[in-house]
């Protein structure tokens, strides 16, 4: 099958090919020309008009910019906690919400209760909400199991959920997320090291992910997370700088983690050394807004060269977000960034914190042709906010999703 795109206002390419990913004081450099796309196969073939193509779309007017990746959600689980929500803006805390039975034990109760088909039921209505608004790939994490068997099943209906999606997905091992009633956190941490064949043998867990916080682990189980990580061959991935300074950045680097997420409490010092180094900083501007957390150093961490990242963190707790473009509204207007900028941290960046970003992230010849047909210029993601502006979805060079009042410019699809 074949398509092709014509007419584009801006079609958002890197400033060259073959990046694993770029770092943000070089986002400026992303090229933003109008033009048109060819797709062959699945893959992007070209950047040149194909009056031939099977399916074409007319992008007159309209932004052409790669599919977001969503690199930090906690899909699959089970219902809400809305009624948290109403403690925390009356005032309460976290952990005392925590410390009360919410928080994630709350999520692991609720997905214990509930069967296999409810969780996927309410998994595929969100994924295919994340993918009406532009996400392409996303990330599936476990941590409400709180047991050897609960994380395993997590795990298993990540696996479902991929197999359910037109998206791509990718599973991450969130082993240590809280202490699960009836252990310590050691005691707990010897139980993850014991199951970590199961993991790798039973799963498609590529990382394992630790939450750092003082109703949860601290940096000494951090670092023997990563010793497990590297002895398993998975990325390590870590929550981190949430509600509290930690200095957990320093412990992370040093065990290679492939991310640091929160990051609202970074510590000044850990700032230069995290830029540096080949580790993203995935910020998460919807858990910030709605915990009413202090926005993280977004603008210094892009100006510091970091590899910095977006993501929506969709839980039902600290961020009930599905919302890409809302995400990077809220990047946009609290760190300070260019759209550019909010643009890298959702694509090319996002795709490899998810070890992805060969085959998608970015609008190259020979990668997977996941692209978003935005009904104006990129400028309007941030500017207008609230609003979804994608019009098209394509993966795989194939529509997966048209917006009604946007048929007319997809010509040729089933």
């Amino acid at each position: 099958m074949s398509l092709s795109v014509r007419d584009a206002a801006q079609l958002l390419r890197p400033p060259a090919d073959g990046l694993r990913y770029l770092r943000h004081d070089r986002a400026g450099e992303l090229r933003l020309d109008g033009g048109a796309l060819r797709v062959t196969d699945g893959l992007i073939a070209g950047f040149e008009p194909d009056d031939g193509a099977s399916i074409r779309i007319d992008a007159s007017g309209c932004a052409i910019v790669p599919g977001f990746v969503d690199a930090h959600t906690h899909l699959p689980f089970a219902g809400w906690r809305a009624g948290e929500y109403a403690q925390k803006v009356a005032g309460a805390p976290y952990e005392e919400v925590a410390r009360g039975g919410g928080g994630i034990a709350a999520s692991a109760r609720a997905l214990a209760a509930s069967s296999d088909e409810q969780v996927l039921a309410q998994a595929g209505a969100i994924a295919r909400e994340m993918l009406e608004h532009g996400t392409t790939a996303l990330e599936c994490k476990s941590g409400y199991g709180l047991s050897v068997d609960g994380e395993l099943r997590q795990l298993a209906l990540a696996a479902r959920l991929g197999a359910r999606t037109p998206q791509h997905t990718a599973s991450t091992a969130l082993l240590a997320h809280a202490v699960p009633p009836g252990w310590d956190a050691g005691s707990w941490l010897d139980a993850v090291a014991a199951m970590l064949p199961q993991v790798r043998a039973q799963t498609t867990a590529e990382a394992l992910d630790i939450y750092v916080e003082s109703v949860a682990f601290t940096n000494e189980h951090l670092a023997r997370m990563g010793a497990l990580a590297r002895d398993a061959g998975l990325a390590l991935r870590c929550h981190v700088e949430q509600f509290a300074t930690h200095r957990s950045v320093p412990v992370a680097l040093a065990q290679g983690a492939r991310s640091v997420d929160h990051l609202a409490c970074l510590h000044e010092d850990d700032l230069a050394p995290l830029a540096d180094a080949e580790c993203a900083a995935v910020l998460l501007p919807g858990a910030e807004l709605l915990a009413d957390e202090h926005p993280a150093p977004g603008r210094a961490l892009a100006d510091a060269g970091a590899i910095a990242v977006l993501a929506t963190d969709c839980n039902p707790g600290t961020s009930p977000v599905a919302s890409m473009p809302l995400v990077i509204g809220l990047a946009v207007r609290r760190y300070g960034w260019t759209v550019r900028e909010a643009l890298l941290a959702s694509t090319l960046n996002a795709a490899w914190v998810l070890g992805r970003s060969a085959r998608i992230g970015s609008l190259e010849v020979g990668k997977d042709a996941d692209f978003l047909l935005l009904d104006g210029p990129v400028e309007h993601l941030p500017y207008r906010f609230g609003r979804n502006p994608v019009a098209a979805v394509v993966i795989g060079g194939r529509p997966v999703h048209v917006r009604p009042d946007a048929a007319w410019r997809v010509q040729g699809a089933a």
